[in-house]
Parts: structure tokens; C-alpha cells; sequence
């Protein structure tokens, strides 16, 4: 796919969107909504024919030691070979245990034991889908005292070990850096750019914590400052590529997450043209 802005899709504006088919580099779709034939499911495939798209998948549980859930991976698989789209992804995450699914992405220790787990999890996804899969970098709140690698030596390591492709969230770098006093720029200098399959945007909340200020990842907020800064940043260091919006709670209507969505594709055509005067 071409390094352009996307939106994800979401149900409130799937009708709009069918209707006037906006112009968008790419749309994207969690899996979980459409693992059902369903007319939204119909409304998918007849976007499919003008649009470029990709399948975030949040139900995989690529960190669950006890493996994945058979069934839950061929409705995803199912999904994909129905759609056919140009990238599909999940997270640096877990959310299953004893057969029960958790409502939350739940964090990982960073260790050779954990590692070992989710890339033996990605490489059977990716038998499965029969096509490289994406992992995402997530948002932290708090570190694990165990680890022994950082996330991004992680992230590293399960591309250098699987061929999997990294989704990288500029959005998710801020939160973490800040909320575990880290660099950002320190922390993409680990990541093997090569690997780097796509960018998501997003904006966060701030909270407060017995007086200190931490950093929601709650995707229900125009992107910040910050966070187009970094992706300026990210965009200079490992070049364009497909962008996306992402607005999960307080969703406003089409033309705001548009607008975002134009103003990602503008500074990837800045990244663009630094490139081009730089060769």
C-alpha cells in the first residue's frame, strides 16, 4: 500500500461513507466486528472495490502462554481471505486466560520467556492467514521489574525471529515514554525500520495520579501536538508509510476524523519530499 492517510471505520459512519465515498487513502476495520455475515459485513466488501484496507485484529491474545484460540484465528483468517486487505494487524498484548476473554489489551514482561511465547503465537498466525502479520507497540502505564529487554528490543526481536511486520503508534510511544520517563527518540532507535508496515495516530487523556500526570491512551481526542511532533520525527528517521487515524470513544462525525486524516496526509508528503531532495 502507498504511504497514505486512512481513517478507521467506524459504525456510526459506515453508512455515510458508502454513500458518499469520501476520498481517503484507506480504511480500516477491527475484525471482531465483522467475523459475522452481516449487512454492515456487506457494506465492507461493496468499500472494498474503491478502497485500500486494513484489518486490526484486538482479540488474537498473541501474549496468552496457553496459545491461541483455534477457532477465534479462523474466523479472523476467514475474514482476511474474504476481504482480502492490504495489511492486518494486532497488539503487543494478551487478553485471554482459562478460555475467557478480558476487556483490555493487557501488558507483557519484556523477557526471553515472554518472547518465546508470542513469537511461537505470531508465527502460527501468520501460517494461518497464509501473509505477514503487523504487532503494534502498546501503551504503558507501568514497567515490569522482571524484564530483561526493552519494548523496542522486543519488538525487534520477534520481527528478526518471525518476519512479522511492526505497526507503529506514535500515539503509544508518547503515552509510554512519558508515563515510564523514557525518551521517545531513544526509543525508536532500537526499531529495525525495514519492519515498519504502517503508523497510527490517536489522541490521549491526561489523568491525574496521587499528583503526578499520566497519560490515557483512550483514542477519544484529536491527535496532540506532541504527537504530530513525534510522528515528524518518526516520518524524518524511518521514512512514509500508510497512516492511520484512529477515534475509538467520543467519536465526532465523518468530517472531523477527515480532516485529521488530511492533515496526516500533508506531513506525509513533507516526509515525502525531504526524501526526494535527501536522494
Amino acid at each position: 500500500m502507498r504511504a497514505v492517510a486512512g481513517i478507521g471505520l467506524r459504525a456510526q459512519h459506515l453508512d455515510q461513507v458508502v454513500r458518499e465515498r469520501p476520498a481517503i487513502g484507506f480504511l480500516e476495520i477491527h475484525a471482531e466486528n465483522y467475523l459475522l455475515p452481516s449487512p454492515a459485513l456487506a457494506s465492507v466488501e461493496n468499500l472494498r472495490v474503491d478502497y485500500p484496507f486494513s484489518i486490526h485484529a484486538v482479540g488474537l491474545s498473541l501474549g496468552s502462554a496457553e496459545g491461541l484460540d483455534e477457532h477465534h484465528l479462523e474466523r479472523v483468517a476467514t475474514l482476511v481471505r474474504r476481504l482480502q486487505p492490504n495489511l492486518v494487524s494486532d497488539h503487543l498484548s494478551w487478553s485471554v486466560v482459562g478460555g475467557r476473554y478480558l476487556n483490555d489489551l493487557l501488558p507483557l514482561p519484556y523477557t526471553e520467556e515472554a518472547l518465546d511465547v508470542v513469537a511461537r503465537n505470531v508465527d502460527r498466525v501468520q501460517s494461518a492467514l497464509g501473509r505477514q502479520l503487523s504487532i503494534e507497540n502498546p501503551s504503558c502505564y507501568l514497567a515490569f521489574a522482571h524484564s530483561t529487554l526493552s519494548e523496542p528490543e522486543f519488538l525487534a526481536e520477534l520481527a528478526r525471529r518471525t518476519g512479522c511486520g511492526l505497526l507503529l503508534d506514535a500515539n503509544n510511544v508518547h503515552v509510554t515514554a512519558h508515563n515510564l520517563r523514557l525518551d521517545p527518540n531513544a526509543w525508536l532507535e532500537t526499531l529495525p525500520g525495514a519492519a515498519i508496515t504502517q503508523y497510527h495516530l490517536a489522541g490521549y487523556a491526561v489523568n491525574d495520579a496521587d499528583g503526578e500526570p499520566i497519560l490515557i491512551d483512550d483514542h477519544g481526542s484529536p491527535v496532540r501536538e506532541a504527537v504530530w511532533s513525534l510522528f515528524g520525527r518518526m516520518l524524518h528517521r524511518f521514512g512514509p508509510r500508510p497512516t492511520l487515524i484512529e477515534w475509538d470513544t467520543d467519536i465526532p462525525g465523518l468530517p472531523v476524523l477527515l480532516a485529521e486524516a488530511a492533515q496526516a496526509q500533508a506531513v506525509l508528503r513533507q516526509g515525502e519530499e525531504r526524501g526526494a531532495r535527501a536522494a
